[in-house]
């Protein structure tokens, strides 16, 4: 009982704002090419191998610069940010999206994931700003993710562009997200048919009888790839109470406190969620979206806890954040999201 109440009062006195702004300032000083508009990968010239960062520490970013928004709105984060995604821009056919590395370093793969995770933040922008760059590059982004669509078991995204080995919960959760939230910002029907039908097609191919979702469809062996993370039973969460806010049909809440239930259960052990903190972060935006239907803040107790933990025993004496001794970007960005949102959410 002593234990409980201990971890109860940290939560509550946890300074966010500080949090925010150490972090900030390191990935600003640490990880950002101020020549090029660019950020490393990790904190190691070596393991960098000389290059810029792959997309998907920033696609953890331009979320986190997003939420800062949230806090203060009339500061920019989020434009550093874009002008490096937009780095990794790629024309080519049959559609134009995000790459892997930056376009004048590298021709490389485009994956569905990294560009939703982009358009996933850009909506969130949208949502607030009514920018209209942010609707058209999740627009674009969209028409790439249906070249990565079809009906090879039964439907769903794949996970990288031109290799048809797999389809992933983590290419078809965010899909359904950007789809939902184009719905909602043009109330055009499309998206909202995309959305159901991934949805629907995630849920039956990929729900565990745990209760949280597979890791992926293999293909043509139509065999499940049975590992569990936390980011793809937060995006069918979401997912699951967006839907139900938009049709108002039940049934979608139900699935959404039913993966809220099993995720708490399976991956929180011994007060601690496995170590991927934006696959965690992603997660957390599922909680924090049934948080708004439910008004139940102990679904989020776990979470606090988990990065009350963090800060305090796994930081180094630079204020990095990561159980490795080289730090990385990824890591650094899914805290500051998590801190952001955890700020906001205390306030509510």
């Amino acid at each position: 009982m002593c234990f409980v109440v201990v971890i109860s009062v940290t939560a509550q006195t946890a300074d966010y704002e500080k949090r925010i702004q150490i972090i900030n300032k390191n990935i600003s000083q640490r990880f950002y090419d101020k020549n090029e508009s660019l950020y490393f990968e990790t904190t190691d010239s070596v393991t960098n191998k000389g290059n810029h960062s792959f997309l998907w520490p920033l696609c953890a970013l331009i979320q986190a610069a997003n939420e800062m928004e949230v806090l203060q709105p009339t500061k920019s984060y989020m434009a550093v940010v874009m002008k490096a995604i937009d780095q990794y821009y790629s024309e080519r056919a049959p559609a134009p999206a995000y790459q892997a590395m930056v376009v004048k370093e590298k021709v490389d793969s485009r994956f569905y994931d990294d560009n939703e995770w982009v358009a996933i933040a850009l909506m969130d922008a949208y949502s607030r700003t009514h920018n209209k760059q942010y609707l058209e590059k999740s627009q674009m982004i969209y028409r790439f993710l249906l070249t990565g669509h079809d009906k090879v078991a039964g439907g769903g995204f794949y996970w990288e562009e031109g290799n048809f080995k797999s389809k992933n919960t983590c290419s078809n959760g965010p899909g359904v997200l950007v789809a939902l939230r184009l719905y909602q910002a043009t109330k055009q029907k499309a998206y909202l048919d995309t959305a159901v039908a991934v949805y629907n097609w995630t849920k039956q191919h990929l729900l565990s009888p745990e209760g949280i979702y597979y890791d992926a469809v293999k293909l043509p062996s139509l065999k499940i790839d049975s590992a569990f993370y936390t980011y793809n039973a937060g995006t069918m969460l979401q997912s699951g109470v967006i839907l139900y806010n938009i049709t108002g049909d039940k049934k979608y809440l139900t699935d959404a406190k039913n993966v809220a239930t099993a995720a708490e259960k399976h991956f929180y052990k011994n007060g601690r969620l496995p170590g991927g903190y934006w696959f965690n972060a992603v997660l957390m935006r599922g909680y924090i979206e049934l948080y708004k239907v439910e008004k139940d803040k102990n679904r989020l107790q776990f979470i606090i806890n988990d990065a009350d933990n963090i800060w305090n025993n796994e930081r180094d004496g630079n204020n990095l954040l990561g159980k490795r001794k080289i730090k990385s970007l990824i890591d650094q960005a899914a805290m500051l999201e998590i801190y952001a949102r955890l700020k906001k959410f205390k306030n509510t």
